[in-house]
């Protein structure tokens, strides 16, 4: 009897984690979501099953908590793992003495500590398939320090150092990692309205996220360790490797003030 496989992918319920899940189930692969408490993950669950005929198991979870980890990966003891996707993070633009804590500590949890738990707990069932992938979600944002992100960019530096690492170590274990770095996907409204503020280069390196979803499962399954999606990402990619660390800092710092004063501008317009 052949045993079912699965692929895990956190944050599933909105933007760039709903579309991986329709990708997947679109190639007739069987799915574990996740999503926070609230985002109806339960109903798009039983959507992805009536349109694709796949298996979907879905969880509402909050993965900054140390326990819930544990506790997904003891709901899903007995499943037959072969793709896991930490697609989950949180981000946004703030001065980092304005920044409460608990927006620091959810950027670390999430984008780092929840990684890497799940990563480790789920790798023995992830060596047992014979050939498996993992898929951590990186960012444009990897490459560079940013002024009024600061904890952001330097969460997805570690995401990145950690796939490459863990991928060097795990070569002829059958396990493939790969780190995918999109770069702005208009996800929503407010995210829009980000973009938008930005110069001509920074909104020409943005795509759909069904795009970076296609782009990302497609490399994967191929073997590509490092994902850059589109070819103007890439450009930037290259851009970022010769410009100083100073001049991007200097560019950086003057752009992310603009958006921060774009969106004080908009919640004040909406107070009034």
């Amino acid at each position: 009897m052949k045993t079912e496989k699965y692929t895990l992918i956190t944050g599933a319920s909105t933007g760039l984690g709903r579309e991986l899940a329709l990708e997947c189930a679109g190639m007739g692969k069987n799915l574990i979501l996740t999503a926070l408490p609230g985002e109806q993950i339960n109903r798009f669950g039983l959507h992805l099953t009536v349109q694709f005929n796949v298996q979907v198991k879905t969880f509402e979870t909050d993965l900054t908590k140390f326990e819930a980890v544990e506790q997904l990966v003891q709901n899903i003891d007995g499943f037959e793992i072969e793709i896991l996707i930490n697609n989950a993070g949180v981000g946004g633009t703030k001065s980092f003495l304005e920044a409460k804590t608990t927006y620091i500590d959810q950027i670390v949890l999430l984008n780092m500590r929840a990684l890497v738990l799940l990563t480790h707990l789920l790798l023995p069932v992830l060596r047992k398939q014979g050939k498996a992938y993992i898929l951590n979600i990186a960012s444009m944002a990897s490459f560079g320090p940013m002024p009024f992100k600061t904890v952001y960019p330097a969460s997805k530096a570690f995401v990145y150092s950690f796939s490459r690492g863990l991928g060097a170590e795990l070569k002829g274990t059958g396990v493939i990692v790969s780190v995918a770095h999109p770069g702005g996907m208009r996800t929503n409204a407010e995210v829009t309205r980000r973009i938008e503020s930005h110069n001509r280069l920074i909104r020409s390196t943005t795509l759909s996220t069904s795009k970076v979803a296609k782009i990302c499962i497609r490399q994967l399954l191929k073997g590509d360790e490092l994902i850059i999606p589109g070819f103007m990402n890439k450009i930037s990619w290259l851009i970022l490797k010769m410009v100083p660390v100073w001049m991007r800092l200097r560019i950086m710092r003057s752009t992310l003030q603009k958006e921060i004063e774009m969106s004080n501008q908009i919640v004040e317009g909406d107070c009034k």
